[in-house]
C-alpha cells in the first residue's frame, strides 16, 4: 500500500480527501519549530522518509521550510523523484504532480525567470 506524508500535522484541517491515495504518516508534529535548530528536524525526516519510493506521495503542509526539506529529502532517497499532491479548490481534490529533479537538469529545460537570473551580472 501507498504512503501519503504529511509534512507537518494540522488539527484544523481536513485531510480526508487524501486518505484515498494510501496510509497517511505525519512527518512532524503540529508544534515542531525548524526555524532555529534544523537540525532535529531534518534527522526525523531522514528517518522517516528512508522508505519513499515511487508510488508515494507528499503532502505538503505546514512550515515551508519542512516542506522544502521533505521534498529534498523524499528526492535524495527516491533517485531525484517524489510526487506530491495539490489540493484543486475548484474540484474539491487533491491532484498527484510528479517531479522529476533529475530529468529536468538532463534535459537541460531551464525556466524562463531562472535563465534570467543566470544571465544577470554577479
Amino acid at each position: 500500500m501507498a504512503s501519503v506524508y504529511i509534512v507537518q500535522e494540522m488539527p484544523n484541517h481536513n485531510l480526508t480527501p487524501a486518505m484515498r491515495f494510501g496510509e497517511m504518516k505525519v512527518l512532524l508534529a503540529s508544534n515542531e519549530q525548524i526555524t532555529f535548530g534544523p537540525e532535529h528536524a531534518i534527522r526525523r525526516l531522514h528517518q522517516k522518509l528512508r522508505g519513499y519510493r515511487d508510488g508515494d506521495y507528499l503532502l505538503l503542509t505546514g512550515d515551508p521550510v519542512a516542506i522544502g526539506l521533505t521534498c529534498a529529502i523524499a528526492a535524495f532517497y527516491n533517485s531525484d523523484r517524489y510526487t506530491a499532491l495539490k489540493w484543486d479548490r475548484r474540484e474539491h481534490l487533491y491532484i498527484p504532480v510528479k517531479v522529476d529533479l533529475k530529468a529536468e537538469a538532463d534535459s537541460g529545460y531551464m525556466p524562463g525567470v531562472f535563465r534570467q537570473l543566470a544571465a544577470e551580472p554577479g
